[in-house]
């Protein structure tokens, strides 16, 4: 996001975050291709902040997580969320099928996700908290070794989207 709003603890330029085990950087600059599309951002590091507890007594407001994606593994993501959008769905309005009460975004898939490559060897069944995403489990049915598959079995809160649901 080029031009954040004030509560936007996330990498922009000018702004400064911590990599997650790394050191606090900060975006100096955008690159763009001829379509508009963000294709690389330019950032500086402080090398004095690769500890725990920076020296410096230095605070950041957002620490990010990020993989390499040239040495992730692709997956497929599985996004379940609530199956109706109402609590009550059999309380829909008289002469209406519940059918319309269903959550049309129930399931998302994301077939090309990026993941940590050190899962590759685990077994098939195996759970998983991907940051900021929620908790996972391997499918026990669809996942192979050249092909992993992960379902979400709870999602996060995001204090973000409800910060920007009380703005809209």
């Amino acid at each position: 996001m080029e031009d954040p709003p004030k509560k936007f603890f996330r990498l922009a330029p000018g702004r400064e975050v911590r990599l997650r085990y790394g050191y606090f950087i900060t975006c100096t600059d955008v690159i763009k291709n001829a379509a508009g599309e963000v294709t690389e951002l330019h950032c500086t590091y402080d090398p004095a902040t690769g500890g725990a507890t920076p020296p410096t007594g230095r605070k950041v407001q957002g620490t990010i997580h990020w993989v390499s994606a040239p040495h992730a593994l692709t997956a497929e993501l599985r996004l379940y969320d609530r199956l109706f959008r109402v609590a009550e769905p059999d309380a829909v309005s008289e002469g209406k099928d519940f059918v319309e009460a269903l959550n049309p975004e129930s399931l998302i898939v994301v077939p090309d996700a990026k993941i940590e490559p050190s899962v590759a060897g685990d077994p098939v069944g195996s759970r998983y908290q991907f940051e900021r995403t929620g908790y996972f489990i391997s499918d026990v049915v669809d996942s192979t070794p050249g092909a992993l598959v992960f379902n979400r079995t709870v999602s996060l809160r995001d204090s973000w989207e409800k910060q920007k649901g009380k703005a809209g």
